[in-house]
C-alpha cells in the first residue's frame, strides 16, 4: 500500500523547493488549494494518475516521489506523530487530537513520541495470556482483511468434497453430511455424555466422530458434524499457540461453511441479486436452509471477491458488547489499545444495537448510519442463544447500499464515537437527577481473574476426553 502521510510530506518539500504556493500547485494539478493541502497532511491516497502529474511538475521520477524515505528529519518527526494519533492506543485516550504546526518544535514532537513509545511499552507488558490471545486475533482479523475473507484453498476443498458425494448443489441435507463422513472413512454418534470442554470428539483410532445428542435450539446439527470433518480434512495438529488454534478454528468454520453454502450456487444467486439491485442475507439463508448467522458468514465470504463489494459483519450480544466483527470497507469498530475489538462496546446508534429497540423481529431491519469515517447502510436481525440476544448484521458504505434490498429505509442515525458525548455519557438533565442517586452492582465477569483455563490454552480436559474414549470405543477395535 502507498505511504499517503510519507509521500504527502515529500509533496510539500517539493513544493516549497520550487518556491510554489498551494495556489500555484492547486492551478497546476486542477485541484483547490484546500486540496493540495489534505494530499499533503497524507489525508487521502493518490491515484498512479495524480502521481504521475506531480511526478512530471516537479520533473522528478515516480520512484523519488514514493521513496519510503521521509525527506527530512523533521518530516520524520510529523509522520510519525500522525501516525501515533491515529493508531488504536492514541484514540483509546479519548484524547484531542494535536495539530502539527510550524510552532510546535522538533523537541515538544520527541517528547510527545517519547510518551506514546512509553505508553506502549506499558500496555505490551499486561500481555498476559488473554492479551496473547488477542493479539492473535487481531492478527488473524488483519490477514483476513487482506484477503477479503475469502480462501480460495479452502473453496476448492468444498468443491471437490462435494463431487465426491454426489452433490450438485442446494442445501445440504443430513444425510449427505453423513455421506461425507462415510467417504472419509467416519461413522457418526451421537451421544449424550459429550464432555462439557467440547463440540465433538473425533476417535481417529476406531474412525468414529462423537457429536451431541441434545442440540441447542440456536445450533446447526449439520454444522458439529461439519467442523469435525473440515478438522480432520484440514491434517489440523494441536494447536501449539493461540495463532494456531485461531487459525484452525477460522479454517475449520469456514470450510465447513462452504460444504453448507457452496460457492458456484451461491454466487449465482447473489449475482443475479445484484443485477437486480436486491441483494439479501435472508435470500442466502433461505435458498441453502442455513441459520441468519451462517448466511451473513457466507456472505462476506463471497462479497468481495465475486461482487466487488467491500463490507463488514458484526455480532453483538444484548448487552452492547462485540462478540465477533470482521471489516474490509473501513468503517472504524470500537477497539482497544491493542487494536482488538472483541469485547468492546458497540455505539447505541448503530444499527446493531438500534435493532434491540424495535418490536417486529420478523422482519429485517435496515439503517443508515453517518460515522467518523463516513455513511454506512447495515441490515441486522436478532439471534437468540443459550447465552442471551445477539443482533448479527451486514454493512457495507453508502455507495454500495444500492445493491441491497432495503436501501430505501427511513431510518437513519449518527454516530460521533468514540466521543464519549456520543452515547456513553448520559445526557446533562438525566446525569443531573441521578448523579450520585444509584449505586448499581454490577455483574462480575468470571474469566476477569483467570489468566487461562487451568487445562491448557484451550480449554479441554485432555483426562476426561480420554474417559469418554474409553467408554464408547467398540469391544474389539
Amino acid at each position: 500500500m502507498l505511504d499517503s502521510l510519507t509521500i504527502g510530506r515529500r509533496i510539500r518539500q517539493l513544493r516549497n523547493e520550487r518556491g510554489f504556493t498551494l495556489d500555484d500547485l492547486g492551478a497546476a494539478i486542477g485541484r483547490a488549494p484546500s486540496q493540495v493541502s489534505v494530499i499533503e497532511n497524507g489525508k487521502r491516497e493518490l491515484k498512479l494518475g495524480e502521481l504521475q502529474r506531480f511526478a512530471s511538475i516537479f520533473d522528478v521520477t515516480i520512484d523519488q516521489l514514493l521513496s519510503s524515505e521521509p525527506p527530512t528529519r523533521r518530516a520524520a518527526l510529523e509522520i510519525a506523530l500522525e501516525r501515533a494519533q491515529r493508531g488504536p492506543l492514541f484514540a483509546s485516550l479519548n484524547l484531542p487530537a494535536l495539530p502539527v504546526r510550524k510552532s510546535l518544535s522538533d523537541d515538544a514532537i520527541e517528547t510527545i513520541l517519547g510518551l506514546h513509545r512509553e505508553l506502549e511499552r506499558i500496555h505490551g507488558e499486561r500481555a498476559a495470556t488473554p492479551e496473547e490471545a488477542r493479539r492473535a486475533n487481531t492478527e488473524l482479523r488483519r490477514s483476513m482483511r487482506q484477503r477479503h475473507n475469502y480462501f480460495a484453498e479452502l473453496e476448492q476443498t468444498a468443491a471437490s468434497l462435494h463431487q465426491a458425494v454426489g452433490h450438485s448443489g442446494g442445501p445440504l441435507s443430513q444425510r449427505v453430511a453423513s455421506d461425507l463422513a462415510s467417504h472419509l472413512g467416519f461413522t457418526l454418534h451421537y451421544v449424550g455424555d459429550l464432555p462439557g470442554s467440547t463440540r465433538s470428539v473425533t476417535d481417529l483410532k476406531n474412525g468414529r466422530i462423537y457429536v451431541p445428542l441434545g442440540q441447542s435450539p440456536d445450533a446447526d446439527p449439520r454444522s458439529v458434524v461439519l467442523q469435525a470433518l473440515s478438522s480432520h480434512v484440514l491434517r489440523h495438529a494441536e494447536p501449539r499457540d493461540y495463532a494456531e488454534f485461531l487459525q484452525q478454528r477460522v479454517e475449520t468454520n469456514y470450510l465447513a461453511a462452504a460444504l453448507l453454502i457452496p460457492e458456484a450456487g451461491a454466487v449465482g444467486i447473489l449475482t443475479q441479486a445484484k443485477d437486480a439491485r436486491e441483494l439479501s442475507v435472508e435470500d442466502l439463508r433461505d435458498a441453502f436452509g442455513v441459520s441468519y448467522e451462517t448466511a451473513a458468514h457466507r456472505f462476506t465470504n463471497l462479497a468481495t471477491e465475486h461482487l466487488g463489494i467491500p463490507v463488514h459483519f458484526l455480532k453483538v450480544h444484548e448487552s452492547g458488547t462485540l462478540s465477533k466483527a470482521y471489516e474490509n470497507d473501513s468503517v472504524a469498530f470500537p477497539t482497544d489499545a491493542l487494536g482488538s475489538v472483541e469485547g468492546q462496546t458497540v455505539c447505541r446508534n448503530w444499527s446493531a444495537r438500534r435493532v434491540f429497540d424495535v418490536e417486529d423481529r420478523f422482519s429485517p431491519y435496515h439503517q443508515y448510519t453517518d460515522k467518523p469515517t463516513g455513511t454506512y447502510w447495515c441490515t441486522s436481525r436478532i439471534q437468540p442463544s443459550a447465552r442471551g440476544q445477539f443482533s448479527v448484521s451486514v454493512g457495507t458504505a453508502f455507495a454500495h447500499a444500492k445493491w441491497f434490498r432495503g436501501r430505501d429505509t427511513a431510518n437513519r442515525f449518527t454516530s460521533t464515537c468514540p466521543d464519549e458525548s456520543c452515547c456513553r455519557q448520559p445526557p446533562a438533565a438525566l446525569s443531573a437527577r441521578w448523579s450520585g442517586q444509584a449505586h448499581p452492582s454490577a455483574r462480575l465477569n468470571s474469566s476477569l481473574h483467570a489468566a487461562m483455563p487451568t487445562s491448557g490454552f484451550t480449554g479441554v480436559d485432555t483426562t476426561e476426553i480420554y474417559e469418554f474414549l474409553d467408554r464408547h470405543a467398540p469391544a474389539n477395535p
